[in-house]
């Protein structure tokens, strides 16, 4: 279905994918993995035409039909869902339009013309009928029931959507247009608990091919039967799910590392032997022998060791009992997305919430911080709060660089300190001195959480931080919120990732005036 060989390609000094080659066979469910910033979007533009190689050939089935999932589409003001989810069937109203027409024709047809017209008409209503056409509507409502866009409502303006709700229809839309190859970029980001085990029930089934990147391990091993693994620029290939992949690595890894240092302890022992006996003519023979098994040995490079992160909030003094006391508090911006809600926020404790997206969730954080006004009631917050806020997506066309960001906040540090409080959070040089706009979505993050690490805090409010966090960030995170003494609040999809250290689920859906 897809065939990629040699390509290549960089953002000036920094090599992003060298030399990969990539094969997606007809039904294969493939899963790409890798680190924060190895290239793995950068791949799937490449393979969507979105971004030219440097170098190399990408060359699709003749037959193919690919559906790309791209965080970034803009969706058209005044369009409603329905009508964005009506036109991944464009092509059968196209159709239907042209019989129309052919309909109208035949009024003032002569007898050949007619039977053409009868004839056409004909075969456009076979594929229209054979095409399930005239139960468009019912299919539309069954795939966005399914993905939660039916809570929301069809014929809502999609500019007044959150970027969840937006991610939601542009998914919905593709898997309507049922293309022979799905491509997918984080499609679990932004999608609540049963929405994921919806999509992953969808993917299980479908029979066509897909390729997917995704930090979900658990929607990965549930979903996909091939893992291609980017790592410093490499494409790696492995049968079997990320389980199987995660053992076949480390068997790998450790290979490496064994064929190096016995090269290593090798080349030391011809050396050593070179040098003692080069200059007696006894063994001079002996000793050239041994330069000459030298100078052929292919050199093996280190393997190399991947930047881990290491974070740690800083605890700030202890604040008053009570961090925030709600009382009839209703959300809402035009209107009331909530029945009026009471609650304390007690100190020490950790509070996941938990809810359908569009229903509140982001609202309620930004309610409590004062951000945004209640739609009714009040909260009152305790004394002595230093807060520490991780909003869930940060500004896309940031010409900063996160050298800047830290800068902008705490003025006073040296460029060493900075350099060193983004190395902790796992990112590199290269890294450092790009603009945000040009990182990756978990760099970025990594970034903004490295803000929150440099302040002393006791109330921590966290709104999807696992969003685009690799594997390894994601867990060094919940070690951190684990051991931090303070208050948590975080909203997040992922009961896996909270379930070991929160006190406290509270769910928005028990309080929301829609109906769920």
């Amino acid at each position: 279905m897809l065939v990629v060989e040699n390509v290549s390609h960089g953002f000036g000094s920094r090599t992003i994918l060298e030399n990969v080659s990539f094969r997606l066979r007809k039904g294969e469910h493939i899963a790409l993995v890798g680190a924060n910033g190895e290239g793995k979007s950068s791949f799937l533009n490449i393979i969507t035409d979105k971004l030219m190689p440097d170098s190399g050939v990408i060359k699709w089935s003749s037959r193919a039909t690919v559906g790309y999932l791209d965080q970034h589409t803009v969706l058209e003001k005044g369009l409603t869902i329905r009508d964005v989810l009506r036109d991944a069937f464009k092509h059968m109203f196209d159709l239907e339009a042209e019989m129309l027409l052919l309909y109208d024709k035949m009024g003032e047809a002569t007898d050949d013309e007619m039977a053409k017209c009868l004839e056409d008409t004909a075969e456009i209503q076979t594929i229209l009928e054979d095409s399930g056409f005239y139960i468009i509507d019912a299919k539309i409502q069954e795939v966005a029931n399914g993905l939660g866009l039916g809570e929301i409502g069809l014929d809502k303006d999609v500019t007044d959507l959150s970027g969840g709700q937006r991610t939601k229809v542009l998914l919905t839309k593709l898997l309507l247009e049922n293309p022979t190859i799905l491509v997918l970029d984080e499609p679990t980001n932004y999608l609540d608990e049963e929405h994921i085990i919806w999509l992953t029930r969808y993917l299980q089934e479908y029979e066509n091919s897909f390729v997917l990147v995704s930090h979900d391990i658990d929607f990965i091993n549930n979903t996909c039967n091939v893992i291609y693994h980017l790592e410093n620029g490499e494409l790696n290939r492995y049968k079997g799910n990320y389980d199987e992949f995660e053992r076949l690595n480390e068997i790998k890894k450790r290979q490496e590392e064994q064929a190096y240092d016995k090269q290593v302890e090798e080349r030391k022992r011809l050396e050593d032997f070179v040098a003692r006996n080069k200059a007696r003519v006894a063994t001079r023979g002996m000793a050239n022998s041994r330069q000459k098994q030298l100078d052929k040995m292919e050199i093996l490079e280190k393997p190399k060791e991947k930047v881990k992160p290491t974070f740690a909030f800083k605890e700030a003094r202890v604040p008053s009992r009570f961090l925030v006391d709600a009382e009839d508090l209703v959300l809402g911006y035009y209107e009331a997305l909530t029945k009026p809600l009471n609650f304390s926020i007690e100190r020490g404790k950790k509070i996941a919430l938990k809810g359908m997206n569009g229903i509140g969730k982001s609202t309620l954080l930004k309610t409590i911080l004062a951000l945004i006004k209640p739609f009714g009631g009040k909260v009152t917050l305790g004394d002595y709060i230093e807060l520490g806020y991780f909003e869930q997506e940060s500004a896309r066309d940031n010409s900063n660089t996160p050298m800047d960001e830290i800068w902008s906040e705490y003025p006073g540090l040296s460029n060493y300190e900075v350099r060193q409080a983004l190395a902790k959070c796992g990112l590199t040089n290269e890294h450092i001195t790009s603009q945000m706009k040009v990182l990756s979505g978990g760099e970025a993050a990594k970034v903004r959480l490295c803000k929150i690490m440099l302040k002393e805090i006791n109330f921590l409010v966290l709104d999807e931080p696992t969003n685009h966090l690799d594997v390894e960030a994601k867990d060094e995170l919940k070690k951190a919120i684990r051991d931090f003494k303070g208050t948590v609040v975080l909203v997040s999809h992922e009961p896996e990732f909270y379930s070991e250290f929160i006190d406290e689920v509270m769910d928005i859906e028990d309080f929301t005036t829609k109906i769920v």
